[in-house]
């Protein structure tokens, strides 16, 4: 019996790919934000599940939940309401009641999740310990415009030798949207707030909050995968249609990158396995927000020559591309600009100056199969162009056997060998019959 390609089973394709950040992720203290939706909704305790997976992987967790609708609910049965002036919540002496009882329910239902060892469930064989305390110290927003918003505070301080503590010993710290003050009095905190604060007192590697309805998305209604602070202080200040819930978030977000925290993890709440996704694939399923940009095009250097070879070996097995070898790319890995998305080279282009002719050679002009639909080929010409410019070049050269359309659609024509300079003509192999095609430069 033949035997099967592992390529074939999707199962054992996805864990092999999941294997670098399972080791990248160990050791590694990532703080998880969701709201009380989440601890409300049916699908929490597969969120449980997901976290506990996350905690046997050898990942420090610090949980933050929320507690809102389950606040709203208690008051709801005392017929009152909490009230919102300016966005800010107005926690009174009835509402105070209601945030104890809430916060200390929902902390309660996520230990409970945490300590399940049925058989045959998700969490058999998993002993977690969880840990929860007074690691917040909170004042007042006091009177603002007049309006007396009574308990609702603000972070002041985070005991992060507290919580590291409790992640020494292997317990999953649980943090709620309370905050102490050292006079022994308690307010009502947001927590999007309390979650940035702990990241970035802890030094955290990830913030990750789970946000309800959908993510981030642009003015055209498409997902954005990737941003960085200054982004988002735009979609912040333009007064769009963002729910504050989701603003809360943001702001938190923006304050942790500029404080440290190298990645913000932005998901839908409602889809299942998001965590997941986000931490085990490369482009994961929500909004990341880092300081610098998540994908940079830049001048290849030696180390990238194993990734070179990764890409560009299919091309090479099927005709589409000359067969180079290590020695060869090390050697003219300078005329090489790579695409890096997360450490992965995702494309790639070289150019080769004809400095006496004015004249360059565009070669391997590559882009992985699986990001070939962002536009990342058209950039990285568009970047070539520029290199190519700069040196003073006036026309762009290809020799292509099966891409000529791409060319063509780009605004290369197609040309006679006898057009290329004298030195590329000698090196030409008339075997392989490549078509010339020749794209002027404007402004040269």
């Amino acid at each position: 019996m033949a035997e099967r390609s592992p390529q074939s089973d999707p199962f054992i394709a996805w864990f092999r790919g999941s294997s670098p950040y399972i080791h990248a992720h160990r050791g590694r203290t990532f703080v998880i934000s969701f709201g009380g939706e989440a601890v409300a909704s049916s699908g929490f305790a597969d969120l449980i599940h997901d976290i506990a997976l996350l905690h046997g992987l050898g990942i420090r967790l610090v949980l933050v939940h929320g507690a809102r609708p389950q606040i709203e609910q208690r008051l709801q049965a005392q017929g009152t309401q909490l009230h919102y002036i300016n966005g800010l919540r107005v926690t009174d002496d009835a509402a105070l009641t209601c945030v104890k009882e809430a916060a200390g329910t929902v902390r309660v239902e996520i230990e409970a999740l945490l300590s399940m060892g049925l058989a045959n469930s998700p969490m058999a064989g998993a002993r977690i310990c969880a840990a929860s305390g007074n690691f917040v110290t909170a004042r007042p927003i006091g009177v603002r415009d007049g309006v007396d918003y009574c308990h609702t505070g603000e972070v002041r301080r985070v005991d992060a030798e507290a919580i590291q503590q409790r992640l020494n010993s292997g317990a999953i710290a649980i943090v709620p949207p309370i905050g102490y003050s050292p006079t022994g009095e308690v307010f009502n905190l947001s927590a999007a707030d309390v979650a940035a604060s702990v990241a970035i007192a802890l030094g955290a590697d990830k913030l990750i909050s789970l946000v309800e309805g959908q993510g981030l998305s642009d003015t055209d209604g498409r997902a954005i995968t990737h941003a960085i602070p200054r982004q988002i202080d735009t979609l912040l200040a333009q007064q769009g249609p963002l729910a504050e819930d989701l603003c809360q978030h943001l702001r938190g977000a923006v304050s942790a990158c500029r404080s440290g925290v190298k990645r913000i993890h932005l998901l839908e709440r409602q889809l299942d396995g998001a965590l997941l996704k986000e931490l085990f694939t490369r482009d994961g399923v929500g909004t990341l927000i880092t300081a610098k940009p998540y994908e940079t095009t830049r001048t290849a250097q030696i180390d990238d020559v194993g990734g070179l070879l990764e890409l560009i070996e299919p091309l090479e097995a099927n005709g589409t591309l000359v067969r180079r070898s290590r020695e060869l790319l090390e050697t003219e890995i300078d005329h090489f600009t790579v695409m890096e998305r997360d450490g992965m080279i995702v494309a790639c282009a070289a150019l080769y100056p004809y400095p006496k002719e004015s004249m360059a050679e565009l070669a391997c002009v590559v882009v992985h199969p699986d990001y070939r639909d962002g536009g990342r080929g058209d950039r990285l010409l568009e970047q070539m162009e520029k290199m190519a410019a700069a040196q003073n070049i006036h026309q762009l050269f290809i020799l292509t056997t099966r891409t000529a359309h791409w060319f063509r659609e780009r605004g290369f024509e197609a040309a006679e060998i006898q057009t290329l300079p004298m030195q590329r003509q000698a090196l030409y192999n008339y075997q392989r019959n490549a078509k010339v095609f020749i794209k002027p430069l404007t402004g040269c």
